[in-house]
């Protein structure tokens, strides 16, 4: 077939494949001469995509919550706190998701991982019988936190973080731990934990 009229500018057809056998179903010609519209600027965009920024975001906010439960506890006591970390941990993790890999710094045995809320918020505030080794690493006076990533790594709507958090006491006193998290990012658009790794770093012999 031969395309004389020199304004054409595109062959569109639309086919299906049978058995190995072409099928044309049906063709229309764009003519050089019609008009194209430019997409609107208003079209919805859809993108779950994690940014750099909202990584840092997230880790600053959880250093900032760490904070804020433990000068509650001083200022308000165990109950204010332990309302206080309800709401982080509802906010920052994605447990409502299901088990979040959650594997704090100073848990052992077989009390090690909390996949659970319950797990999570025995954790940091103490005081559930069903963890009694816990007394709160939250309500341990923590006035400053420092995150020095040593990596990212963003995949779409997840997002992996590597480094070490620098915690400073009332007393002036530091702890370093290395931290990995991974971050989910929610149909709100808003991150969500769903791994945190916790340790002290090995000092060697």
């Amino acid at each position: 077939m031969t395309l004389s009229k020199t304004s054409i500018s595109a062959l569109f057809a639309a086919v299906t494949f049978v058995s190995g056998s072409l099928i044309v179903v049906q063709t229309s010609v764009a003519d050089s001469s019609s008009t194209v519209i430019a997409p609107s600027s208003k079209t919805p965009i859809v993108n779950r995509a994690i940014t750099e920024s909202e990584v840092l975001a997230a880790q600053i906010a959880w250093g900032e919550a760490l904070v804020a439960i433990s000068t509650t506890y001083d200022m308000k006591g165990i109950d204010a706190a332990k309302a206080l970390a309800e709401k982080v941990i509802d906010a920052a993790y994605g447990y409502q998701f299901g088990p979040v890999l959650f594997n704090p710094t100073l848990t052992v045995g077989a009390q090690t991982f909390r996949t659970t809320r319950a797990g999570a918020l025995a954790y940091f505030v103490g005081g559930d019988p069903a963890f009694p080794m816990d007394k709160g690493f939250a309500l341990k006076g923590w006035r400053k936190v420092e995150i020095k990533n040593a990596a990212i790594f963003i995949s779409g709507n997840t997002a992996s973080t590597m480094g070490n958090v620098i915690i400073t006491g009332k007393d002036g006193n530091v702890t370093i731990v290395d931290k990995t998290w991974q971050f989910f990012k929610d149909d709100n658009g808003k991150l969500r934990i769903i791994l945190h790794h916790s340790s002290l770093p090995y000092k060697g012999k």
